[in-house]
Protein backbone atom coordinates (compact mmCIF):
# COMPACT_ATOMS: atom_id res chain seq x y z
CA UNK A 1 0.00 0.00 0.00
CA UNK A 2 1.73 2.94 -0.99
CA UNK A 3 1.42 6.60 0.70
CA UNK A 4 0.97 9.05 -1.54
CA UNK A 5 0.77 12.02 1.49
CA UNK A 6 5.03 12.81 0.81
CA UNK A 7 4.46 13.41 -2.94
CA UNK A 8 1.69 15.94 -2.13
CA UNK A 9 3.90 17.42 0.87
CA UNK A 10 6.71 17.46 -2.22
CA UNK A 11 4.16 19.19 -4.31
CA UNK A 12 3.99 22.02 -1.72
CA UNK A 13 7.17 22.68 -0.97
CA UNK A 14 7.73 22.92 -4.72
CA UNK A 15 5.01 25.56 -4.93
CA UNK A 16 6.10 27.49 -2.02
CA UNK A 17 10.20 27.15 -3.52
CA UNK A 18 8.80 28.07 -6.89
CA UNK A 19 6.75 31.19 -5.55
CA UNK A 20 10.13 32.91 -3.29
CA UNK A 21 11.99 32.55 -6.53
CA UNK A 22 9.51 34.80 -7.99
CA UNK A 23 9.52 37.32 -5.49
CA UNK A 24 13.25 37.02 -4.91
CA UNK A 25 13.10 37.43 -9.24
CA UNK A 26 10.70 40.75 -8.96
CA UNK A 27 13.10 42.05 -5.97
CA UNK A 28 16.28 41.84 -7.86
CA UNK A 29 14.57 43.64 -11.11
CA UNK A 30 12.93 46.61 -8.89
CA UNK A 31 16.45 47.07 -7.51
CA UNK A 32 18.02 50.15 -9.43
CA UNK A 33 20.99 48.78 -11.37
CA UNK A 34 24.41 50.20 -11.25
CA UNK A 35 23.70 50.94 -14.66
CA UNK A 36 20.49 53.10 -13.98
CA UNK A 37 22.61 55.00 -10.90
CA UNK A 38 25.52 55.50 -13.49
CA UNK A 39 23.08 56.84 -15.79
CA UNK A 40 21.41 58.83 -13.87
CA UNK A 41 24.40 60.76 -12.20
CA UNK A 42 25.62 61.49 -16.10
CA UNK A 43 22.59 63.21 -16.93
CA UNK A 44 22.79 64.88 -13.26
CA UNK A 45 26.67 65.82 -14.54
CA UNK A 46 25.47 66.70 -18.26
CA UNK A 47 23.06 69.08 -17.01
CA UNK A 48 24.89 71.08 -14.61
CA UNK A 49 26.75 73.89 -16.72
CA UNK A 50 28.71 75.41 -13.69
CA UNK A 51 30.69 73.25 -11.50
CA UNK A 52 33.43 73.50 -9.10
CA UNK A 53 36.19 75.26 -9.61
CA UNK A 54 34.74 77.31 -12.18
CA UNK A 55 34.02 81.42 -11.26
CA UNK A 56 30.30 81.31 -10.88
CA UNK A 57 28.15 83.78 -13.47
CA UNK A 58 27.42 86.85 -12.72
CA UNK A 59 23.68 87.64 -12.63
CA UNK A 60 21.15 90.15 -11.03
CA UNK A 61 17.97 88.69 -9.64
CA UNK A 62 14.66 90.31 -8.27
CA UNK A 63 14.07 89.33 -4.64
CA UNK A 64 10.69 89.00 -3.32
CA UNK A 65 10.50 92.38 -1.77
CA UNK A 66 11.21 93.85 -5.03
CA UNK A 67 14.89 94.86 -4.49
CA UNK A 68 17.37 93.37 -6.55
CA UNK A 69 20.76 91.72 -5.77
CA UNK A 70 23.54 90.79 -8.02
CA UNK A 71 26.33 88.38 -7.33
CA UNK A 72 29.06 90.84 -7.99
CA UNK A 73 27.82 93.33 -5.46
CA UNK A 74 27.94 90.12 -2.80
CA UNK A 75 31.93 89.51 -3.85
CA UNK A 76 33.81 89.17 -0.33
CA UNK A 77 30.97 86.72 0.90
CA UNK A 78 30.40 83.71 0.70
CA UNK A 79 26.87 82.81 -1.19
CA UNK A 80 25.07 79.57 -0.87
CA UNK A 81 22.89 80.13 -4.02
CA UNK A 82 19.59 77.31 -3.58
CA UNK A 83 17.41 77.11 -6.93
CA UNK A 84 13.93 75.66 -5.94
CA UNK A 85 10.28 75.63 -6.40
CA UNK A 86 6.67 75.23 -4.28
CA UNK A 87 5.85 72.03 -5.99
CA UNK A 88 9.35 70.04 -5.81
CA UNK A 89 9.02 68.00 -2.62
CA UNK A 90 12.63 67.93 -2.08
CA UNK A 91 13.01 71.29 -2.31
CA UNK A 92 10.53 72.26 0.23
CA UNK A 93 12.25 69.19 2.57
CA UNK A 94 15.59 71.12 2.26
CA UNK A 95 13.67 74.85 3.08
CA UNK A 96 12.44 73.53 6.08
CA UNK A 97 16.35 73.36 7.26
CA UNK A 98 17.47 76.40 6.20
CA UNK A 99 16.46 79.17 8.52
CA UNK A 100 17.93 77.01 11.76
CA UNK A 101 20.80 74.84 10.31
CA UNK A 102 21.86 77.74 7.68
CA UNK A 103 20.33 81.51 8.42
CA UNK A 104 20.92 81.21 12.11
CA UNK A 105 23.96 79.31 12.52
CA UNK A 106 26.07 81.54 9.66
CA UNK A 107 24.48 84.92 11.01
CA UNK A 108 26.81 87.51 11.66
CA UNK A 109 29.54 85.78 9.41
CA UNK A 110 30.18 87.17 5.75
CA UNK A 111 27.68 84.43 4.54
CA UNK A 112 24.69 84.93 2.43
CA UNK A 113 22.04 82.58 1.91
CA UNK A 114 20.41 83.28 -1.62
CA UNK A 115 17.38 81.04 -2.52
CA UNK A 116 15.77 81.93 -6.55
CA UNK A 117 12.59 80.33 -7.13
CA UNK A 118 12.75 78.99 -10.66
CA UNK A 119 10.38 79.55 -13.03
CA UNK A 120 7.70 80.37 -11.01
CA UNK A 121 5.29 83.29 -10.14
CA UNK A 122 5.72 85.99 -7.54
CA UNK A 123 2.07 85.34 -6.84
CA UNK A 124 3.10 81.44 -6.63
CA UNK A 125 6.08 82.24 -4.43
CA UNK A 126 3.97 85.03 -1.88
CA UNK A 127 1.15 82.02 -1.40
CA UNK A 128 4.17 79.61 -0.44
CA UNK A 129 5.78 82.23 2.13
CA UNK A 130 2.37 82.60 3.39
CA UNK A 131 1.54 79.04 3.87
CA UNK A 132 5.12 77.91 5.54
CA UNK A 133 5.39 81.71 7.11
CA UNK A 134 9.16 81.83 5.80
CA UNK A 135 10.11 85.48 6.06
CA UNK A 136 13.67 84.99 4.65
CA UNK A 137 14.63 86.83 1.09
CA UNK A 138 13.94 84.93 -1.75
CA UNK A 139 14.60 85.28 -5.43
CA UNK A 140 12.29 85.28 -8.49
CA UNK A 141 13.22 83.95 -11.66
CA UNK A 142 10.09 83.10 -13.46
CA UNK A 143 12.00 82.85 -17.05
CA UNK A 144 14.59 80.73 -15.48
CA UNK A 145 17.29 83.05 -16.28
CA UNK A 146 19.86 82.85 -13.58
CA UNK A 147 18.52 79.16 -13.47
CA UNK A 148 19.58 78.55 -17.12
CA UNK A 149 23.29 80.26 -16.43
CA UNK A 150 23.59 77.00 -13.69
CA UNK A 151 21.79 74.10 -15.17
CA UNK A 152 19.44 72.91 -17.31
CA UNK A 153 17.57 70.32 -15.25
CA UNK A 154 16.94 69.29 -12.10
CA UNK A 155 16.25 71.12 -8.63
CA UNK A 156 16.86 71.84 -5.86
CA UNK A 157 20.13 72.87 -6.69
CA UNK A 158 22.86 74.74 -4.50
CA UNK A 159 25.91 75.62 -5.78
CA UNK A 160 28.24 77.23 -3.13
CA UNK A 161 30.46 80.29 -3.83
CA UNK A 162 33.53 81.39 -1.89
CA UNK A 163 34.40 84.92 -1.19
CA UNK A 164 36.66 85.50 -4.98
CA UNK A 165 33.34 84.31 -6.86
CA UNK A 166 34.44 80.53 -7.61
CA UNK A 167 31.86 77.61 -6.99
CA UNK A 168 33.51 75.92 -4.35
CA UNK A 169 30.55 72.59 -4.39
CA UNK A 170 27.63 72.13 -6.48
CA UNK A 171 24.85 69.79 -5.11
CA UNK A 172 21.56 68.22 -6.93
CA UNK A 173 18.66 66.79 -4.31
CA UNK A 174 18.21 66.64 -1.10
CA UNK A 175 19.42 63.83 2.00
CA UNK A 176 19.86 64.95 5.08
CA UNK A 177 23.69 63.61 5.01
CA UNK A 178 24.68 65.49 2.08
CA UNK A 179 22.78 68.47 3.54
CA UNK A 180 25.02 68.04 6.40
CA UNK A 181 27.88 67.92 4.24
CA UNK A 182 27.13 71.23 2.89
CA UNK A 183 26.83 72.57 6.45
CA UNK A 184 30.57 71.34 6.97
CA UNK A 185 31.81 72.95 3.72
CA UNK A 186 30.54 76.06 4.23
CA UNK A 187 31.60 76.45 7.36
CA UNK A 188 35.43 75.20 5.92
CA UNK A 189 34.81 78.11 2.89
CA UNK A 190 33.85 80.71 5.52
CA UNK A 191 37.32 79.74 7.69
CA UNK A 192 38.78 80.70 4.64
CA UNK A 193 37.65 84.03 4.03
CA UNK A 194 37.89 85.67 7.04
Amino acid sequence: MAIRKPRRKSNRQLWIMLALIVVIVAVIALLPSGNEADREENEIEATTLVKAGDVAPNFTVEMFDGSTVSLAELRGKVVLLNFWATWCPPCREELTHVQKEIIDRFAGRPFVFLPVSRGESRADVAAFREKTGYEFPMGLDSTRTVYDRFASNYIPRNFLIDAKGRVVTATVGFDNLEFEELIQTIEATLEKAE
